[in-house]
């Protein structure tokens, strides 16, 4: 299906500043949309688990669990993962702070791990993430569902259910807010330094 459009807000700014691509609006219509692709995938949210990636993966995840449940009337399980100590630029950037890993009780072991996180990047942070599940467990399959795609990929890695694809210059930063953590829901493009390649979610 195709990634949920962005209507046009002219001058509109995000909280943090930028210029507005995705509001609240158009992310709880990708969320949905992700919720429905992920059962229609899945065929029922039997034996699926939800791992959010910090930080605001994690929101990301609730949502698309909560969603899936007033379809199905069954909870998925959720957690988060933090890939920090998997990473492989740890040793080129400053200390990171570690952030928390919840594996539901039930494991991961058998079943469907749907792996969800705000921008997808370089791929490196989900190269991360899969290094992190083989020390958890063994899942029947993993899957990836991403509120937004930037492109410009490093690695050979591609996203199962992605929200808007968005092409975006290496001198723009992608910023995702979500309201659990920010106080509003929307997605950002800003602009930095020219020549300066920025990040703005390096998964």
């Amino acid at each position: 299906m195709p990634s949920v459009p962005s209507r046009p807000v002219p001058d509109a700014t995000g909280p943090a500043g930028g210029r507005i691509v995705l509001d609240d609006t158009d992310i709880a219509r990708a969320l949905t949309r992700i919720s429905h692709e992920i059962l229609e995938r899945n065929k029922g949210a039997a034996d699926l688990v939800l791992l959010g990636i910090p930080s605001r993966g994690v929101p990301l995840a609730h949502r698309i669990a909560s969603r899936i449940a007033s379809v199905e009337g069954l909870d998925v399980p959720v957690g988060s993962l933090d890939v920090t100590m998997y990473r492989d630029d740890l040793r080129l950037k400053r200390p990171r702070t570690l952030l928390p890993t919840e594996i539901p009780s039930g494991g991961i072991d058998g079943r469907t791990v749907v792996l969800v996180d705000d921008v997808l990047f370089s791929g490196r942070t989900i190269r991360a993430a899969l290094d992190a599940l083989t020390e958890i467990g063994r899942p029947a399959a993993v899957r990836l569902a991403v509120l937004v795609d930037r492109g410009h990929r490093e690695l050979p890695i591609r996203a199962d259910f992605v929200g808007k694809n968005l092409p975006t210059s290496l001198v723009e930063r992608v910023r995702v807010t979500v309201a659990e953590t920010d106080g509003a829901d929307a997605v950002t493009i800003e602009a930095t330094s020219e020549g300066t390649p920025q990040g703005g979610g390096t998964a």
